[in-house]
């Protein structure tokens, strides 16, 4: 221990610069010309105000290709809908309020841009009492007791 001498310091390593300090110009060619490591990345679209971007490509396959493509409703389910909705005497935004969904979800149903969601179109068949799925569309959804 008598030969520890505590007055020389040895550093081994340079003082990392924190990569807040480096955002201006002046400050990255200044760690450049110290000989540090300076990291440049180009971000995508990063001059563009644009949130969403889509490529051309990914646009193309999705024209093009079956197993990218979303399945809508089938059209002899979107006109079973307005039947019945016209029949039992609701408008829109009634049955959307029956079953707990907003008026523009019944609107797709409709008029056959929507993503068929099964708890929806449960909702759909216990309110109208029709039946939207399966082989027996348009069949009452309960059969009545004599």
């Amino acid at each position: 221990m008598a030969e520890a001498d505590w007055d020389t310091v040895t550093y081994l390593r340079k003082k990392q610069v924190n990569s807040t300090t480096l955002k201006s110009a002046s400050a990255v060619k200044s760690a450049q010309r110290q000989g540090l490591e300076v990291e440049t990345t180009k971000k995508f679209s990063a001059s563009q105000n644009r949130q969403h971007t889509a490529n051309k490509d990914t646009a193309r396959l999705d024209r093009e290709t079956e197993e990218l493509h979303h399945d809508h409703v089938e059209m002899s389910v979107s006109k079973l809908i307005q039947q019945k909705r016209a029949e039992v005497g609701l408008s829109q935004k009634e049955l959307a309020t029956k079953i707990n969904e907003k008026p523009q979800v019944i609107n797709e149903y409709e008029s056959g841009k929507a993503i068929p969601n099964q708890q929806v179109l449960t909702k759909i068949e216990r309110c109208l009492g029709v039946k939207l799925r399966g082989k027996d569309k348009g069949q009452p959804l309960f059969k009545k007791k004599k």
